[in-house]
């Protein structure tokens, strides 16, 4: 386990956040402090998790690191530069709880956008629609319509485009938050093996213990609003993971320790609440 967050952030670090926090409605009867002073560095080839209790920030920090939020004090880089930068640049690649796929646009279609708004050209777009497709194993569906796929393979469809245009950080939000739990299991096996063919960093919020553990090399834990990292919780469990990982004592010890981060994350949290009456 290690508590430190940053420790001398190098231009080649994935994402800097430094002493990011972000108020909603600041200054209104309304406010809301959705983060307090959050530190944490992330590098090139990691699978980082953030995991706390609902309404903790999660997705709030993941769309800072986005851009599609600005944060009230602190900075956020990616891969050197800054959020907003990164993004016009598309230094990366998001994927959400619902695919996203457009209906009327089939599954080649789909992969094709954002190459299409970085300006490829049609043959460029097809060829690397069709790596893509190869990588997370439905070649046989370009031409398929997105009603026409199982819930799985949607999110599949959704990954590979988000990869289509190389970018080197991946930012999912409980990508496999509505799936059955065998599918789910499957798509994190899927998902380890495609970004480790892709090459990317990955950060990953979810409410599941045992898929930040069995995903992850560092589970964040944050506690309840205003979300902080109480807690980074390093996981071992090799680089070729697969179902007998599952069964390994690492995963149950990684997963009794964030379970108990995530209590002592509360604990702290109550105590502040008392100390602020």
């Amino acid at each position: 386990m290690n508590n430190s967050a940053v420790v001398n952030p190098v231009p080649s670090d994935a994402v800097v956040v430094d002493g990011v926090s972000m108020v909603f409605n600041e200054g209104q009867q309304n406010q809301v402090e959705a983060l307090g002073s959050i530190d944490l560095v992330i590098r090139p080839g990691d699978f980082v998790s953030l995991i706390g209790p609902s309404g903790c920030g999660k997705s709030t920090l993941l769309r800072l690191i986005a851009n599609l939020l600005d944060p009230t004090a602190g900075s956020v880089l990616v891969n050197g530069k800054s959020a907003s930068q990164a993004r016009v640049e598309q230094d990366y690649g998001m994927a959400f709880q619902q695919s996203g796929l457009f209906e009327w646009r089939n599954v080649q279609k789909n992969i094709e956008l954002p190459l299409e708004l970085k300006g490829w050209s049609k043959a460029r777009r097809r060829e690397r629609s069709a790596e893509m497709l190869e990588l997370v194993k439905l070649s046989d569906f370009a031409a398929h319509m997105p009603w026409q796929l199982s819930g799985g393979m949607q999110q599949r469809v959704a990954i590979a485009r988000a990869l289509a245009a190389h970018p080197p950080l991946l930012l999912m939000d409980e990508p496999f938050g509505a799936l059955d739990e065998m599918t789910r299991e499957h798509m994190q096996a899927e998902l380890l093996r495609i970004c480790a063919a892709a090459e990317t960093t990955v950060v990953f919020v979810t409410h599941s213990i045992p898929e930040a553990v069995y995903l992850s090399n560092r589970v964040v834990v944050m506690s309840p609003r205003p979300g902080r990292i109480t807690e980074i919780i390093d996981v071992d469990l090799g680089d070729d993971r697969d179902e007998d990982s599952r069964e390994d004592d690492e995963f149950y010890a990684r997963i009794t320790d964030v379970r108990e981060a995530l209590r002592g994350a509360d604990r702290v949290a109550g105590a502040r609440g008392i100390e602020d009456r």
